[in-house]
C-alpha cells in the first residue's frame, strides 16, 4: 500500500502519527499513534464519527494517549518505522476500503480496521463505549450511500448534518412544538405523502 491511495486527511493523519512517535522518541509507529492522530484531527471525520456512535470522545483520547505514553522510547534513533501491528492496521484499512468499494483509503477505514482487528485499539474503544457495530452504523448515518472517489470526501459526508436539521430526530426528542388546530390539514398532508401511485408535491 502506498500513501497515494489515501485521502488527504488520511495522509495528514499518517504524517501526524509519525511526527508524534518521533517527538516522543518511539522507535515504532503503532495503531494507537494512527488512531490518536485521526480522532484529534481538525476537520476530519474521526471525532464526528466517535460522537455519532455515542462514544465518550474524551475517554477515547485518554485511553489512546495512555497507550502511546507506555511505548518504549529511545533517543537519537532517527525516524521511527511502522511496527508489524501498524502494517497489519494499514493493510486492514485498505481491506475496509475495498470492501466498501471506495477508491481511496480514508481515516474512517483506519478506525474500522482498528476496531475489527487490533485488540489494543478495541480495548481503547471499549473504554469509550464503542464497538465495531456502533462505528459502522454511525458511518452509515454520516456517509449515506456515498463512495469515496476523490482525495477530499470529508466535507461531502457531513454536508447534510452541517446545513440541515433532522426534523424526525428533533420530533423524537420532543424539541418540536405540537401542531394545534390543524387536524384536517395534517391528515391531508399525511394522505398526500402516503400515496403510492401519484406524485406527492408538498408546499411548505
Amino acid at each position: 500500500m502506498t500513501i497515494d491511495k489515501m485521502t488527504s486527511k488520511a495522509q495528514e493523519a499518517v504524517r501526524a502519527a509519525v511526527q508524534n512517535a518521533t517527538r516522543r522518541g518511539n522507535p515504532e509507529v503503532h495503531p494507537e499513534h494512527f488512531c490518536l492522530a485521526i480522532v484529534e484531527q481538525e476537520g476530519g471525520v474521526g471525532r464526528p464519527l466517535v460522537q455519532k456512535a455515542g462514544g465518550d470522545y474524551d475517554a477515547l483520547v485518554t485511553a489512546l494517549r495512555e497507550r502511546v505514553d507506555g511505548f518504549p522510547q529511545q533517543s537519537g534513533g532517527g525516524e521511527p518505522r511502522v511496527s508489524h501491528r501498524g502494517l497489519l492496521f494499514l493493510q486492514g484499512a485498505e481491506d475496509e476500503a475495498k470492501q466498501m468499494k471506495d477508491d481511496f483509503i480514508s481515516t474512517e477505514h483506519m478506525l474500522l480496521a482498528g476496531a475489527r482487528k487490533d485488540r489494543d485499539v478495541q480495548a481503547a474503544l471499549e473504554r469509550a463505549g464503542l464497538t465495531l457495530d456502533k462505528l459502522m452504523n454511525a458511518l452509515a448515518a454520516i456517509r449515506g450511500s456515498q463512495r469515496i472517489t476523490d482525495r477530499d470526501p470529508e466535507g461531502k459526508f457531513q454536508a447534510l448534518e452541517k446545513y440541515c436539521l433532522d426534523l424526525t430526530e428533533r420530533a423524537r426528542a420532543g424539541k418540536i412544538d405540537p401542531v394545534i388546530g390543524r387536524d384536517e390539514e395534517v391528515r391531508r398532508v399525511m394522505q398526500v405523502l402516503s400515496r403510492r401511485t401519484k406524485n406527492n408535491p408538498v408546499l411548505i
